[in-house]
């Protein structure tokens, strides 16, 4: 299975520049920079502090890539430089969405130069830069190259839900750092949920007190995310969910309920009932205090009001609010939910902030200035920008899901319904986000759901909208995923410890090869299977597997070309992976009993050498040139069996059996 990876790791970087996002224009020049012990970087005029900050960044992360010790000072002259950052702003200013993020990137053998208007653009080119260092015969060195690049879309946000599952700070941090890689600018901070309100409030404390069980983000350590993305050129979009998904704040605050208490933590998932009083005066003064506190935390000029999935039954239960809704002529709770919006909209105004929701917030009778993301449907997204309203796409984003990273690749912000819309429509869509909710997920699964799938998300949302190879995609990512690790993320170096705890004495290799060939399924299926809570183990096999393996692809694409044209090369590979799965379930049996981790998954790890001793027989048939159609129905049950979803997971490893099985059928 090495063997196989490496082939095709060293196929990958001898294809061209694994860049990603790809680039807007891109044009190769003759020879290379190398990068050795001698490199330095000059700036061409003053830099400010963030700009040195980003530029010793740099030099930390390409000595990680390459594990060349830099010096991390400045060369003594521009002359002096191997590498030159020339940005025209000294002076720092706040992050907007107006941001130029633009730049060009120009390598040539001796020198490079980066040129842009600003200090997010350069933060983007030296991004560009890290993703062409490569190794070679002759050590580590940069293509010759100009890149002309800005983004496709000013918003290319990336969410994470910390009240379902709590992300420590150092999770957060290296997700900021991941984001940098792949030029994500704006992190969206899922901060309350019924589940969870994660910030401490001086105003109101009981809301992170009584709220939580200790897991909550300090002020301080608030300030420190806030600085730390900025400094990254990631703007951070705070999420305040109301009315509803707003049980946290009723149990230290009882008052602002639609229906009396107590109110607790709920450690399900799911939509729940608490929400706030839309008819309560005392609410807005709450929401007032509460958003003036969290203002001084949160610079952004957008706040997140959440106000999704309200389903109004409190309000429904509660005479006095429906005889509100009847006097005010409002119709029915979806009304009431936009007199809400209403009172809210002037008090984030009185506090500089402008509104941002779920698609439910929609509305004829909010103003244009609101922002509206869309994650029901894609429909909702184009609806806004054809209304005039400006808005993100979420929808076809959702990490949780865990779909492949082709899946996510497909989608388009102005794809689908939004295709028909006006040019100017089209300039009401923003951008999108891929969203990480949490409900089944830990500090350590995470980022093996976060990576290296956003980075498909980035290049959607950052590159030409004719950039649509999915293969060529996949031939970077592969790449990439492995480079991510530089900048901090953890899917590729979290996945053997997990491997090794679900049997710490069964062989790594086999544990391996079996994860390899599963693809873990999305909320849909999990929430189905049993009850989970937020105490659930989150340690089985379904949650170390990663999915979308660059083996079971690889695999795939040489059955399909050895269908197509058959060669002993190619056979022996396709053979090589085919005979590691047959006689994997005898390496992991006997390991069985000492691991009530492994023994679930045993059913699986059976069907998987099923696949294998099938997939070979199929090959030789098919080497003999040996239709054998009664033969082939035979093998239906298997494929039939491994097709579907079980424990969790679905067996990736049946589709290309599945293609050679059929080629002997024909």
């Amino acid at each position: 299975m090495r063997f196989v990876w490496f082939v095709l790791f060293s196929a990958l970087l001898t294809a061209g520049p694994a860049l990603m996002p790809r680039p807007a224009k891109m044009e190769p020049l003759s020879g290379a920079q190398k990068v050795d012990a001698a490199f330095r970087i000059a700036f061409q005029r003053a830099a400010a502090p963030r700009l040195q900050r980003a530029a010793a960044r740099f030099l930390e992360r390409l000595t990680a890539q390459t594990g060349i010790p830099l010096k991390r000072g400045p060369a003594a002259s521009v002359g002096a430089a191997n590498f030159i950052i020339d940005c025209a702003q000294t002076v720092d200013a706040p992050l907007t969405l107006e941001e130029n993020e633009s730049y060009r990137l120009q390598v040539n053998v001796e020198q490079t130069r980066l040129t842009s208007p600003t200090i997010t653009g350069a933060l983007r080119g030296l991004q560009t830069y890290l993703q062409l260092v490569e190794v070679s015969g002759k050590g580590f060195a940069a293509p010759s190259v100009i890149i002309e690049d800005s983004p496709r879309f000013p918003w290319r946000g990336l969410l994470i839900d910390v009240t379902s599952h709590f992300m420590p700070v150092p999770v957060i941090e290296r997700t900021l750092d991941t984001m940098e890689a792949v030029k994500l600018n704006v992190f969206h901070w899922h901060l309350t949920d019924d589940q969870g309100f994660r910030v401490e409030s001086k105003v109101f404390p009981k809301l992170h007190t009584l709220g939580t069980e200790g897991d909550f983000y300090t002020q301080a350590e608030i300030r420190h995310i806030v600085a730390y993305a900025r400094d990254r050129g990631i703007r951070v979009l705070p999420e305040f969910d109301m009315p509803g998904h707003s049980g946290t704040w009723l149990i230290g605050y009882p008052e602002l309920a639609s229906a009396p208490g107590p109110y607790s933590i709920i450690h399900t998932f799911g939509v729940y009932d608490p929400a706030l009083d839309p008819t309560n005066e005392a609410v807005y003064a709450f929401i007032d205090r509460l958003v003036a506190e969290m203002a001084g935390l949160f610079p952004d000029a957008y706040f997140h009001i959440g106000g999704d999935e309200v389903n109004g039954r409190q309000w429904k239960q509660n005479a006095s609010i429906q005889a509100f809704i009847k006097q005010r002529g409002l119709k029915d709770e979806a009304g009431l939910q936009t007199y809400f919006n209403q009172r809210v909209l002037p008090i984030l105004k009185k506090h500089g902030k402008r509104m941002m929701g779920w698609d439910e917030i929609l509305h004829q009778d909010l103003p244009k200035d609101i922002m509206v993301e869309a994650w029901q449907n894609h429909e909702s997204l184009a609806q806004a920008a054809q209304r005039g309203y400006k808005g993100l796409l979420s929808f076809g984003y959702y990490l949780d899901h865990l779909k492949l990273a082709g899946d996510y690749y497909a989608v388009d912000p102005v794809g689908g319904p939004a295709a028909t819309l006006t040019a100017e429509q089209k300039k009401n869509i923003l951008g999108g986000e891929a969203c990480m909710w949490t409900e089944f997920i830990s500090p350590e699964t995470i980022d093996s759901r976060m990576w290296p799938k956003s980075a498909a998300v980035a290049e959607r949302l950052w590159s030409p909208a004719t950039v649509t190879d999915v293969a060529d995609m996949y031939r970077r990512l592969d790449v990439v995923t492995h480079r991510l690790t530089f900048a901090g993320a953890r899917h590729v170096t979290n996945y053997e410890p997990m491997l090794r705890r679900i049997a710490p004495f069964a062989p790594i290799d086999a544990l391996r090869t079996l994860a390899d060939t599963l693809d873990p399924t999305g909320i849909e299926h999990r929430e189905v299977f049993q009850r989970y809570t937020q105490e659930t183990e989150l340690n089985r096999l379904v949650d170390a597997a990663r999915g979308d393996s660059a083996v079971v692809r690889g695999l795939e694409s040489d059955v399909r070309e050895w269908l197509r044209a058959p060669t002993p090369e190619r056979e022996a590979a396709i053979r090589r992976v085919l005979t590691a799965w047959r006689d994997n379930h005898a390496r992991l049996l006997p390991h069985a009993p000492a691991s009530a981790l492994l023994a679930e998954f045993l059913p699986l790890s059976e069907d998987l050498a099923r696949l294998g001793a099938a997939g070979l027989a199929a090959m030789d048939l098919l080497a003999s040139r040996r239709a054998d159609a009664a033969w082939a129905r035979e093998q239906a049950p298997l494929l039939d069996r491994t097709a579907k979803v079980r424990l969790e997971v679905r067996m990736a490893a049946a589709q290309p059996v599945r293609l050679l099985v059929e080629g002997v059928s024909r």
